[in-house]
């Protein structure tokens, strides 16, 4: 089969690998019909260029048919229509139990002291073959992959892989009350569904950051009250505009969409750069007791939410040495959430949206659908947010 391979930083190739099979009884086999490239799939195309080994397949947003089955599955058959989350959970483990599938305690990747398996995502989280290809073996599959009706295009369901769950769960951890006002940092594909749902879920006062000008014209069509940050001089500039529009005391939840790839952190930045001149295994050594992220984000965040107010993280960080203001947490008394999104855990929430009405705007959400073959392009306009790529689709 084909499928869209790491062979090193910003070189994704198109490879003809093996088929996958059936390992364990508890398997199963799709033909992928469609794919995502995510914002986490550029952190493997550069920053974490560390945890990733050439030939490594990518992917984790897929949807497909089943192919094949093991023999202890009995939850789908072949022929089905399935999405497939991007964490491989079990459904029946303490973690899962709890609405925790990311933690699940089956496919935990111990060895890496990191939690549930994901597909197509470093050796951090199992290395699992992705699902940007034409096959996917899909591990527990008894409770991961959800069946979905025949009919409208992938479009349609595609996105309960990741970006619907993902901006979801952000939007219930930040609790933003529906009178009150919820700030969105970065209006890539899971901010700017993170804007949708919110005022889907009637939040009165959404208002979206970002600096790519296709991003904000989108939102700002979506209804949101967009800040384009490159217009203001500094930091404090766009807290005091956010404070005008929230009775001065800042917003009542802020989401940080952005995560390890900031802009307007420069020393980190210059740290990413020399990392990416380390052999891997040595600058992946120095990842784990000693990277940092860039955090302009996240801390522009607690300068944006209000005393008392929620931060949800849905941007992905990866470092530990991060510097914390923890004094201004600690003073604001702010609640911090984040984390993995728990896929299984909000289907049943979701897939009642997912109707003829379309409320929010699913069908559409894609801003490119490409082959399987583009990929490497793909990953260079997203990269370089070109085109006006906010959400991209393979088809193999």
């Amino acid at each position: 089969m084909r499928a869209a391979v790491w062979h090193g930083r910003r070189d994704v190739q198109i490879d003809t690998v093996p088929d996958p099979t059936i390992v364990e009884p508890t398997d199963a086999i799709i033909r992928v019909t469609s794919s995502g490239l995510c914002g986490s799939d550029l952190h493997l195309y550069e920053v974490l260029a560390p945890f990733m080994t050439p030939g490594d397949i990518l992917g984790h947003e897929p949807m497909g048919i089943v192919e094949a089955v093991g023999s202890a599955v009995t939850e789908i058959a072949v022929g089905d229509r399935v999405v497939v989350p991007f964490n491989i959970s079990c459904g029946h483990c303490y973690m899962c139990g709890q609405g925790l599938q990311s933690q699940c305690e089956t496919t935990q990747v111990r060895d890496q002291g990191c939690g549930a398996a994901l597909f197509g995502y470093t050796k951090l989280y199992g290395q699992v073959p992705g699902g940007q290809a034409e096959l996917l073996r899909v591990p527990q599959a008894n409770y991961g992959p959800i069946k979905v009706p025949e009919g409208p295009d992938d479009d349609r369901f595609l996105f309960l892989s990741d970006v619907l769950p993902t901006a979801w769960q952000a939007v219930q951890y930040a609790a933003a009350p529906r009178s009150g006002s919820l700030v969105v940092l970065g209006l890539g594909p899971i901010g700017a569904m993170a804007c949708r749902i919110a005022l889907h879920l009637g939040v009165a006062n959404v208002i979206g950051i970002d600096l790519v000008p296709d991003r904000l014209a989108r939102a700002k069509a979506d209804g949101v009250d967009v800040i384009d940050w490159s217009s203001f001089d500094n930091t404090e500039e766009i807290v005091a505009a956010v404070r005008s529009r929230t009775d001065g005391r800042g917003s009542d939840a802020v989401i940080d969409a952005v995560g390890m790839e900031a802009h307007g952190s420069p020393v980190a930045k210059a740290a990413h750069t020399a990392t990416a001149l380390l052999p891997n295994a040595v600058a992946e050594r120095l990842m784990r007791k000693a990277g940092t992220d860039r955090l302009a984000a996240l801390h522009m965040a607690l300068d944006l939410v209000r005393r008392g107010g929620t931060v949800s993280v849905v941007g992905v960080y990866g470092a530990m040495t991060d510097p914390m203001p923890m004094m201004t947490m600690f003073d604001k008394q702010i609640q911090l959430r984040m984390g993995q999104a728990n896929v299984r855990r909000w289907v049943d929430d979701i897939l009642p949206l997912l109707t003829d009405d379309d409320p929010l705007g699913v069908d559409t959400f894609a801003t490119h659908h490409v082959p399987l073959t583009e990929a490497p392009a793909a990953y260079k306009m997203f990269q370089a947010k070109t085109d006006g790529a906010i959400k991209v689709v393979f088809r193999p």
